[in-house]
């Protein structure tokens, strides 16, 4: 898959299709259209690829997801003065339906269902160079990134213009139900399921593709969103029972180049520095350039924009003396003056930090712990989802479900990864006698485990509908921000859309 940017040509191709079909008829022979295209198996594996292309893009996981996600969450706070004012603004919650880190969200995975149904609508007009059973692998790919594009918009936005056909005028489409579009994910999740490989027949340039553990998980996690926890339950017991995946040793292998798509690896998005450059710096996300920014962003010696929020350091386990022990995910997950990097070679100083040098700055997939200095090129990937997850994913299911025994097995092994073996639950800090008991273990846990992992600003949401939540984790929080707004570009140009079809407070 990393070698997949010599196909990103094809963007152009899957990202227009024409309105006026009497100046294409007769077709060109020698011009690449949806006409032309789409007639063997390497071409519709492009045209897979160029789903894949989109998630790298500014506006996804280049740079804006990452940022949308944690700004939305309690995981983060700004620590360098270059924070620009919309970020700014989802950081305070105070943001409205211009703001363009919303509105750049939505383009891109409107743009990955867009060129997962062109993907959909066209496969059976392939057919040179290509078997059934490949056919059906690359169409579980396309359901499978479809349905991941649907499940980001819906969990955040609400009701979506849902998009099954691909757009062929400047007809809109109007919102449908939450429920509908649930619809459609499980569907899709349900034929990916079917068709796609299990992660270890994905070898060679195949690593990183989708995988029927990467549908199931997917599935699982739509369902926890939606309270429905016996829906969870099977797509989580088929992953744990696959033999496909099990915890890494060394917990940082999660966020390093050298150990990608390991055991723990469910599913990640793939960058190279080998394909690498800075040209996600574009105005409408189109770009690929196989790197992310992250580094640059978070990194203590750059321009740390984003640092961790004094909430989750303060949510680590730290303990003086006794049989317990502190928690080194705390380590794992953050810089500090005085750690080394650079393979050991440069230790970090005050002086290279912007901003506060007393607070903490992210080390997740930060590339100076084997070089001098971050910049805007980092190929590392993003581990969208770990088996780490699943395990915690399922101890909230039988929680819920069995009760708190059953549940400790999954939390208890997840704390038992060798380099990070902190004593099983129960303890003092967290008894887990009750159902209720134990959520608040399994709340902890995922927080310390994942933290900047773009999956907390879900889990609140989540818990907040319902009613699982302890304690309000975020500052200014306003009922207005529990759908985030449809951006106003979208409601101008959408002409099945008006001011009235906008979310609530907004």
């Amino acid at each position: 898959m990393k070698s997949k940017s010599i196909l990103t040509l094809l963007l152009i191709l899957v990202g227009f299709v024409s309105c006026d079909e009497e100046k294409l008829n007769p077709v060109n022979p020698n011009q690449l259209g949806v006409e032309t295209f789409y007639r063997t198996g390497p071409q519709l594996e492009a045209a897979v690829n160029s789903i894949y292309a989109g998630l790298q893009a500014n506006n996804l996981y280049n740079r804006e997801y990452f940022f949308l996600q944690d700004l939305l969450s309690d995981d983060c706070a700004t620590g360098g003065p270059q924070l620009e004012a919309p970020r700014a603004q989802v950081l305070n919650h105070v943001f409205d339906a211009s703001n363009p880190l919303v509105s750049a969200n939505w383009r891109g995975w409107f743009r990955i269902v867009h060129r997962a149904n062109l993907v959909i609508e066209n496969a059976e007009n392939a057919v040179d160079e290509i078997t059934d059973a490949e056919r059906n692998r690359m169409l579980g790919e396309a359901h499978f990134l479809r349905a991941l594009a649907n499940f980001e918009l819906v969990s955040l936005w609400g009701p979506l213009p849902l998009r099954m056909e691909v757009a062929t005028s400047p007809d809109g489409s109007p919102r449908v139900s939450e429920d509908e579009v649930y619809q459609v994910i499980f569907s899709d999740l349900n034929f990916a399921i079917a068709n796609l490989p299990l992660k270890s027949a994905l070898t060679g340039a195949n690593v990183g593709r989708a995988s029927i553990g990467a549908a199931q998980a997917l599935a699982a996690k739509a369902h926890l969103f939606r309270g429905e926890y016996a829906a969870a339950r099977p797509f989580l017991q088929s992953i744990i029972s696959s033999g496909q995946y099990s915890l890494v040793p060394r917990y940082l292998d999660n966020f390093e180049l050298e150990n990608e798509n390991n055991s723990e690896s469910v599913w990640e998005v793939q960058f190279s520095e080998d394909f690498g450059n800075a040209g996600g710096w574009n105005g409408d996300g189109s770009g690929i350039a196989e790197v992310t920014f992250r580094g640059q962003e978070y990194g203590p010696t750059a321009w740390r924009n984003i640092i961790p929020s004094t909430s989750l350091v303060a949510e680590f386990e730290t303990v003086a003396g006794g049989a317990a022990k502190d928690d080194p995910r705390g380590r794992y997950s953050f810089y500090r003056v005085g750690d080394t990097f650079n393979a050991g070679a440069s230790v970090l100083t005050a002086d290279l930090i912007q901003g506060d040098a007393t607070r903490p700055s992210w080390r997740k997939y930060q590339m100076i712990y084997a070089r001098n200095a971050e910049n805007t090129n980092s190929g590392i990937n993003f581990r969208v989802i770990r088996y780490a997850d699943v395990l915690l994913m399922m101890a909230e299911v039988e929680n819920a479900l069995s009760g708190p025994a059953a549940a400790l097995p999954f939390i208890n092994q997840v704390r038992a990864r060798a380099d990070v073996d902190m004593p099983p639950y129960p303890t003092a800090q967290y008894p887990t006698g009750t159902a209720d008991q134990m959520l608040r273990a399994i709340q902890h846990e995922r927080r310390v485990e994942f933290g900047g992992e773009q999956i907390r600003n879900r889990d609140i949401r989540r818990w907040r509908r319902m009613g699982q939540l302890a304690n309000e984790p975020i500052n200014n929080w306003n009922n207005r921000y529990d759908r985030l707004p449809l951006p106003q570009e979208e409601i101008d140009n959408n002409s099945a859309l008006t001011s009235a079809d906008q979310n609530d407070g907004f």
